[in-house]
């Protein structure tokens, strides 16, 4: 948590947009936190201290500013290269870990003790993880009174509050006031199946062209649409189904409209979203690392903004992953709509909706049926049940709770799971920016040279070294690249262990 003073003063004097999300002011005199951009007059200096978090304001005693709502903020990520463990820490508690086990155990799932995780949250964040929790719902319930109609006892629930006397009592504590009073409409009833809406808010550029064109090549049929610069598709948690839709709106927010039985979940789906559209990255950062690299810089140049699509479910993305081994994505995708439409589960009124029919096989459902069916090697077949059985045995295998090489190790025990397939899991549903299949035959024809030489996976891994810790979003820019070339459909090759 180095941040200079005098330039945090210099930003909110200037309300310099590009430290949004990045820094917090908090003024002694109001007992106010607020965002470097925020319209109101500029405090004394002598009056205001900076915090990397939102969490870390609330913790020291301050409440979020109703004016420039810190809610509202792009979340960069402020402990990205600080520490792995906090990182993956802070990775499951927006999965909503802290929502029902301790601190305890939370320290236990990323490998150390709860005095150890607390130390390190003060010291990266300034709060610790209970009060990064908290903050957490405290901003949710904030942004859905303001965005929302809803009623307060579904703010509560959808918040990840325990009890509506619980939510009541801390908003009470923190704005003396009740939540009600910070909504200037009357709510009113929603009828079932009513989508709820929301903004999610990122630092630009974004290539939005370019995570749409990914999401549609790989959209499974019945699962997902991509139509009118609009991504759509079936979500699944806790045994509940519904819909999402999410689009650009201005040049630094999506759109978010959830269909969900349960608003309980809406914590998690939006931590899901953020994931899937890669949020939190800092593009200006990312891309002033890659270009140092010449052949990279005309790649960024080219495509500012792009981000590494994240994937909604780890097992759907490890099916995935196994679908496309020595396959065209096209083909990947079909195989993953014929598979879905035999053993995915129908999506019931009122959320179906046209072109979105069915969820996801879960493990569970995968692990006991019979794949027989499907066009494919039996050897692949095999790999897919083996999966879909480790998975239903440890629902969190495929959460963040390890450094890459040990996830990646993680992997490649698992039958049929070799180096290109775990370093692409690690990429998308692990979050790992520093992720990267060297072997992938087209990273290296996307490098090869004008002879049309292409360098080796061991060459390609030694040019990545100045990537680092980025290469992850280097994979994409090259695999890019060769689209904007028109390059052949890039084949997904095995790399069994």
């Amino acid at each position: 948590m180095d941040l200079d003073p005098d330039a945090c003063y210099r930003a909110i004097q200037t309300r310099d947009a590009r430290f949004d999300g990045r820094l917090f002011v908090a003024v002694r005199t109001t007992g106010i936190y607020c965002r470097p951009v925020c319209p109101a007059r500029t405090p004394k200096r002598e009056n205001v201290t900076f915090h990397a978090t939102a969490a870390s304001a609330q913790e020291a005693g301050y409440r979020a500013c109703l004016r420039c709502r810190p809610e509202t903020s792009p979340q960069l990520g402020a402990w990205n290269g600080a520490s792995n463990t906090v990182s993956r820490a802070l990775a499951l508690i927006e999965a909503g870990a802290l929502d029902e086990d301790d601190v305890e155990t939370l320290a236990e799932r990323v490998g150390v003790g709860g005095r150890q995780l607390r130390r390190l949250f003060l010291q990266h964040l300034g709060a610790t993880p209970v009060g990064v929790a908290q903050t957490r719902r405290v901003l949710l319930a904030k942004q859905l009174i303001h965005e929302t109609d809803l009623p307060m006892a579904e703010v509560a629930l959808a918040a990840g509050f325990g009890s509506v006397r619980r939510f009541n009592e801390t908003f009470q504590q923190l704005y003396d006031r009740p939540p009600a009073a910070l909504r200037r409409r009357k709510a009113l009833p929603a009828p079932a199946g009513e989508a709820i809406s929301l903004t999610l808010r990122y630092r630009p550029p974004y290539d939005w062209d370019g995570m749409l064109a990914f999401l549609a090549m790989r959209a499974i049929p019945g699962v997902e649409a991509v139509d009118n610069n609009v991504y759509r598709r079936v979500i699944a948690l806790d045994g509940a189904a519904g819909t999402i839709a999410v689009a650009p709106i201005g040049g630094d927010r999506l759109s978010v409209a959830v269909r969900f039985p349960r608003p309980s979940a809406l914590p998690r789906i939006l931590a899901r979203v953020r994931g899937v559209f890669d949020l939190s990255a800092d593009p200006v950062g990312i891309g002033e690392v890659l270009s140092r690299d010449p052949d990279l810089a005309r790649m960024v140049a080219l495509r500012p903004g792009l981000r590494v699509p994240g994937a909604w479910d780890g097992f759907e993305l490890a099916v995935r992953a196994i679908l496309g081994q020595q396959i065209t994505v096209v083909q990947a995708r079909k195989l993953a709509g014929d598979l879905t439409a035999a053993h995915g589960e129908p999506l019931p009124e009122p959320w179906a909706e046209p072109g979105l029919t069915h969820a996801f096989p879960s493990a569970h459902r995968l692990a006991a049926a019979d794949l027989s069916d499907l066009k494919m090697p039996g050897a692949r077949i095999r790999c897919l049940s083996a999966m879909a059985e480790a998975i239903a045995a440890d629902p969190n295998l495929l959460s963040p709770t390890a450094s890459l090489a040990e996830m990646v190790a993680r992997l490649r025990a698992l039958p049929g799971i070799g180096e290109w397939t775990a370093q692409y899991i690690a990429m998308r549903q692990l979050r790992e920016p520093d992720a990267f299949p060297a072997a992938d035959v087209a990273l290296m024809r996307a490098l090869a040279d004008a002879d049309g030489v292409r360098p080796t996976p061991d060459q390609l891994l030694a040019r990545a070294e100045a990537w680092r810790p980025w290469r992850a979003y280097a994979a994409l820019h090259l695999w890019a690249s060769l689209a904007d070339e028109g390059a052949p459909p890039v084949r997904k090759v095995k790399r069994a262990a």
